[in-house]
């Protein structure tokens, strides 16, 4: 596959994650950031201010390892959370940054991190073979300078090797994984796993 094959594979990729995310109700108005990281270490990556659930390939657009347009056009404002990730993770091809309403709840609900703990569906996260795990989900504060957020990310990231996401508060999950399918099963059991901890708590999002 040469570089332009794989960048119309990632964008068509992206736009059906994007389907779905929206059919679940987890990208409101024009929230959220996907991308998918290429062979070539370049990144496909929704351009800003565009709605995840009605994605065209021109809402797709290149950016190079630092964030860098390379076609002209506008990136997310968050560029720098999804390229500072790929950076540290170098084995993850996908980043999913949904506003779902539970990751939001519970971010108000936790200040600093969720807990997850002896959920059979904590198999669904990468490397995880037991429900007798337990798996953090750091929340860090919400800001709008976002180089500082990543730096702070980045901090988080060297201590703590096996996340496998994180909450900006009142704002959204961000998740990550070695393929689009895997960023998507993640995303997907770990707000499964944020209801059931709003649940306990007696708040429910109905």
């Amino acid at each position: 596959m040469n570089d332009n094959d794989a960048y119309i594979n990632a964008a068509q990729q992206l736009i059906e994650a994007g389907h779905f995310i929206d059919s679940k109700g987890w990208v409101p108005a024009t929230s959220g950031n996907f991308s998918a990281r290429l062979p070539d270490r370049t990144v496909a990556i929704t351009v800003s201010g565009k709605h995840k659930g009605r994605l065209t390939p021109d809402d797709i657009m290149l950016i190079d390892a630092t964030g860098i347009s390379l076609d002209g056009k506008k990136p997310s404002a968050e560029t720098l959370l999804h390229v500072s990730l790929y950076k540290h993770f170098p084995d993850i091809q996908c980043i999913l940054h949904p506003h779902s309403l539970n990751a939001t709840l519970i971010s108000r609900l936790f200040k600093s991190e969720v807990v997850l703990e002896n959920y059979e569906l904590l198999k669904a996260l990468r490397g995880i073979t037991t429900h007798e795990s337990r798996v953090v989900v750091p929340v860090f504060a919400n800001d709008q300078n976002i180089p500082r957020l990543a730096e702070l990310v980045e901090q988080y990231l060297d201590c703590h090797a096996d996340c496998h996401a994180y909450i900006i508060a009142g704002h959204g999950l961000y998740t990550w994984g070695g393929s689009v399918q895997e960023a998507l099963r993640h995303l997907e059991a770990l707000d499964f796993l944020f209801e059931c901890e709003l649940r306990l708590h007696g708040v429910s999002n109905q």
